[in-house]
């Protein structure tokens, strides 16, 4: 596990959690799930996407993060992409879709589908 003292990797607003915790219970009825996992691949104009799927368990150095009632993995390759990122969800009246507040995205195409990430360093995310 990557840890900083003081620096999540990942935290929930009352929102995302409240979805992912939905999430987990209507796959419940399959399988049971950890949580959902999170990571970042290449693509798009941009150059990354975030990407999510229900995961059934984590994986070698893989971040666990557990808060209000819900659990993210953050993929190994992911960690230092995404560290310090707050997850939240929104709601209007056309989508609903996770959002993140990353201070390691450095820009985003147009069309909001890809983004372009630098990052984190031990050093540079130390407080």
């Amino acid at each position: 596990m990557f840890s900083i003292p003081g620096l999540k990797v990942v935290s929930l607003t009352d929102a995302a959690a409240a979805r992912i915790r939905d999430i987990m219970a209507q796959s419940a009825a399959d399988t049971p799930a950890l949580g959902l996992r999170v990571g970042v691949k290449k693509g798009g104009c941009a150059g990354m996407e975030y990407t999510f799927e229900v995961a059934r368990e984590a994986a070698k150095g893989d971040e666990v993060v557990t808060e209000k009632g819900a659990t993210v993995i953050v993929d190994a390759k992911a960690v230092l992409f995404l560290l310090g990122t707050e997850l939240d969800f929104k709601t209007d009246r056309f989508s609903s879709t996770f959002v993140f507040n990353n201070p390691n995205q450095v820009s985003a195409c147009g069309c909001g589908e890809s983004v372009e990430i630098r990052p984190q360093t031990a050093a540079a995310a130390a407080p």
